[in-house]
C-alpha cells in the first residue's frame, strides 16, 4: 500500500523576524506566519487535497500552524521537534556556522546533525507505521524537514529539497511493504499578501 506524506514547515514566527536560532525554544507566529499557514490550507482546498490523519511538532509554532490549516484532530509529536541548538537557542542567527553543522551543536549541549537526522527519520517511519490513514498532514520545521529528505534523497523524484521557506509542503510516498519514502513533489508558496 503507498501512503501519503504530506510534510511541512510552520509558518514564519516572531525569531524568524528578527534572525534568532531557534530549535527547541518556541516564539510564536506572527501575523505574516498566520496568513501564510492560511495559504497553506488554501492550497490543500485548490488541490483536494483530504487528511485522514493530522501530527505535529510539540512546539507551539507547529501546531498553531496546523490549526490554522485544519480542524482535524491531530496529535502532537516529540520526535517531530526541530534540532536542538544547545546554548546557541534564541542567539542571533549570525552565529550559526557554515553549513553543514556537523557536531557543532552537539559540543554546546545542542543534537549532533546525524543524531538530528535519524530522532527524525525513525519519528516519521514510526508515525506511518502507526497511521491509519493513507494521506496524512505532518507539521515541523525547516530544519527537520531538510534532514529527513536528506536522509532519502537517494529516492527522490525531484533532486534535492532545497530553500524551505516557511509553510513549504513536501509530499513523500511511503510504501508500507519496503518502508521507504519517495520524495514527489516540492511547493514553496508565493505570499505577497
Amino acid at each position: 500500500m503507498i501512503k501519503k506524506l504530506y510534510l511541512m514547515r510552520h509558518g514564519q514566527t516572531v525569531f524568524n523576524e528578527l534572525k534568532k536560532i531557534q530549535g527547541w525554544c518556541d516564539a510564536p507566529l506572527t501575523k505574516l506566519g498566520q496568513e501564510q499557514a492560511k495559504k497553506a490550507g488554501e492550497y490543500f482546498i485548490k488541490e483536494n487535497i483530504h487528511f485522514d490523519e493530522a501530527y505535529s511538532s510539540t512546539s507551539e509554532r507547529a501546531s498553531d500552524t496546523l490549526e490554522l490549516i485544519t480542524d482535524l484532530p491531530y496529535k502532537r509529536l516529540k520526535g517531530l521537534k526541530e534540532w536542538h541548538f544547545g546554548r546557541f537557542e534564541g542567539e542571533s542567527e549570525d552565529l550559526n556556522p557554515v553549513l553543514p553543522y556537523g557536531d557543532f551543536f552537539a559540543a554546546y549541549g545542542g543534537e549532533s546533525e546525524l543524531a538530528f537526522r535519524e530522532r527524525i527519520t525513525s519519528s516519521v517511519l514510526k508515525m506511518m507505521r502507526e497511521s491509519q490513514g493513507a494521506t496524512i498532514l505532518a507539521v515541523s520545521h525547516g530544519g527537520a524537514c531538510a534532514q529527513f529528505a536528506r536522509h532519502w534523497e537517494e529516492t527522490s523524484e525531484i533532486g534535492i529539497a532545497k530553500k524551505l521557506k516557511n509553510c513549504c509542503i513536501l509530499m513523500f510516498e511511503f510504501d508500507t511493504e519496503t518502508e521507504i519514502f519517495t520524495l514527489r513533489l516540492q511547493h514553496n508558496h508565493r505570499f505577497e499578501i
